[in-house]
């Protein structure tokens, strides 16, 4: 290696390293908002009603919510999270105000009442303010206000990454769901505002506004709760799956209408191939809608945002370029799976993400493989390794609210096509698909629970595994030499005690090899002039022309 080399190479560490300390450095705000603090872990949210009144005029919210909890530990003083410019106006609990102390997005609330263990108690929280104005949604949370092309305006919210605290009163941290909530949303006429869940009951006024209520009757995760306001037109119909009748529901804007009753087909062809993949639909209480709005779209809880122009693939895109894109609309797919990674099973912290991310990015080549076959799937999945960038590892940094890379996409989707590949029966990685829904329903889980359960079920020791693709950026490679037609190999570029059992062809012959980082080999009665590893692995492969000892 020339020295030109070995700077070139020192010189990328630097920037890289560099890059990840800058990103790496965090604030109390990080801490308050990432972390289970003292002022959380004592309660635990049972229900929230939260009610809005939205102003398209000057772009502001006037609301309330009130926030319902069971008592775990005794302590007197609550957070509750609202990111500037927003403000909290007053707090009542019984009827009486209460004290309390701004500290940054965290609010530090010093209760009257005794809270006793095992109780039920609720708070009111009264706020206002203008929200912030999302200049990229879905990627930068917040409102964003637009006017359709015929001058209704066009309002919705968007906040995964950011938190639902940048536009409402919540306990903001992915560990913690309430048990139901009632969304009532007031707007100018002749608008409607939807929601997630039920809608309960619809009421016109008299001073020109209208209020929808809707209800949510399962747990919901804080950034999936949403509002989308449009001049919209609405349709219907049921899917008879696994668990009776679902029904479905879909908002477009009214010029929309005829183009989304075509195109929306896709919904019912999404829920046949991922209740085969993954288990009943979640949330048959809820209900499943599509709501068009202003952004590509988001996987909010039984309210699944569309915005992809009503065209296959992302933006009319093949996200793969195998061709399988082009076949599906990206969006309706992507963002209805997370309805099972992401809403029912929920990370516990946002460094998890890869929960979410990982399985729904690889649900699209499930979706592919359901219609058009395994080998279609095959080529979609491995068509998404252009997007790798292996800058930093897929879990992210915990109690800072800090995600991993957006790795956790295709590399996430690759890992497990890998893993699919070692276990080598499709009918039981089916199972283990369904199992983690069944086993985490509702439930807010850590990676530790989803790698012991696959580890458990599928039989392997997959702890190195998942370190390798989940907590660390370089990709395995299996070095190997041919010296005299023996072929000597192992495992390197990994980490330490890394193993995988992996599918390589010898002489165009298939055969199972289990590497180490030692060296292994293997002599045939015919001399080995041609090896190969199968191509869904994810991994490199490299020739030495010598061993190396």
């Amino acid at each position: 290696m020339t020295k030109k080399s070995i700077l070139l190479i020192l010189l990328t560490i630097l920037i890289v390293s560099s890059g990840f300390a800058q990103k790496s450095v965090f604030t109390r705000q990080d801490t308050l908002r990432g972390s289970i603090t003292p002022e959380r872990e004592w309660w635990d949210l049972s229900y929230y009603h939260l009610s809005v009144k939205v102003n398209p005029s000057d772009s502001s919210f006037h609301g309330t919510n009130l926030v319902q909890y069971k008592v775990l530990k005794a302590q007197q003083l609550m957070q509750i999270d609202l990111q500037p410019p927003m403000e909290i106006t007053k707090i009542t609990q019984n009827g009486k105000e209460l004290r309390y102390e701004r500290d940054g997005n965290a609010f530090f609330i010093s209760l009257d009442e005794s809270q006793e263990i095992g109780s039920t108690n609720s708070i009111l929280i009264e706020y206002h303010g203008k929200p912030h104005i999302s200049k990229r949604p879905p990627w930068e949370g917040g409102v964003t206000w637009k006017k359709d092309k015929n001058g209704f305006d066009f309002i919705s919210t968007a906040n995964q990454g950011d938190g639902g605290s940048l536009w409402w009163p919540s306990k903001d941290h992915p560990y913690d769901e309430p048990d139901s909530m009632l969304i009532s949303i007031n707007i100018p006429n002749p608008l409607m505002n939807v929601s997630n869940g039920r809608l309960r009951k619809h009421e016109v006024h008299e001073d020109g506004t209208n209020t929808s209520h809707w209800f949510v009757s399962n747990p919901i995760n804080n950034y999936g709760v949403n509002i989308n306001i449009g001049k919209y037109a609405h349709f219907s119909d049921v899917y008879k799956g696994e668990k009776g009748d679902l029904d479905c529901d879909y908002w477009v804007l009214e010029y929309n209408e005829e183009i989304a009753k075509e195109h929306f087909k896709q919904a019912h062809l999404m829920l046949e191939a991922f209740e085969h993949w993954f288990g009943p639909y979640p949330f048959y209480e809820d209900g499943f809608k599509l709501v068009e709005v202003t952004y590509p779209g988001m996987e909010h809880q039984s309210s699944v945002t569309y915005g992809n122009g009503y065209k296959n693939g992302f933006r009319g895109r093949d996200v793969s370029r195998s061709g399988y894109g082009d076949l599906f609309d990206f969006i309706i797919i992507h963002e209805s799976g997370h309805e099972w990674f992401a809403n029912s099973i929920t990370n516990w912290d946002e460094a998890d993400m890869w929960i979410h991310e990982s399985f729904i990015a690889y649900s699209e080549n499930l979706y592919v493989d359901y219609f058009w076959g395994k080998e279609a799937s095959a080529a979609y999945c491995r068509g998404t390794r252009m997007n790798i960038r292996n800058d930093r590892p897929i879990i992210g940094i915990y109690n800072v609210r800090y995600e991993g890379s957006g790795d956790m996409y295709s590399k996430g989707a690759n890992m497990l096509h890998t893993l699919r590949q070692m276990i080598d029966d499709d009918e039981k990685w089916r199972q283990i698909l369904r199992g983690l829904n069944k086993e985490f329903y509702h439930q807010t889980v850590k990676t530790e629970q989803i790698e012991g359960f696959i580890s458990k079920e599928t039989g392997f020791d997959l702890q190195t595994f998942f370190d390798q693709y989940l907590r660390d950026t370089r990709i395995p490679t299996f070095e190997y030499s041919l010296v005299d037609g023996v072929l000597f190999y192992r495992w390197t570029n990994c980490v330490k005690g890394f193993k995988m059992k992996t599918k390589v062809y010898i002489n165009n012959e298939m055969h199972w090899l289990d590497p180490s980082q030692r060296w292994q080999r293997i002599k045939a009665e015919e001399a080995i002039k041609k090896v190969e590893v199968d191509k869904d692995f994810y991994v490199a492969s490299f020739e030495l022309t010598e061993i190396v000892k």
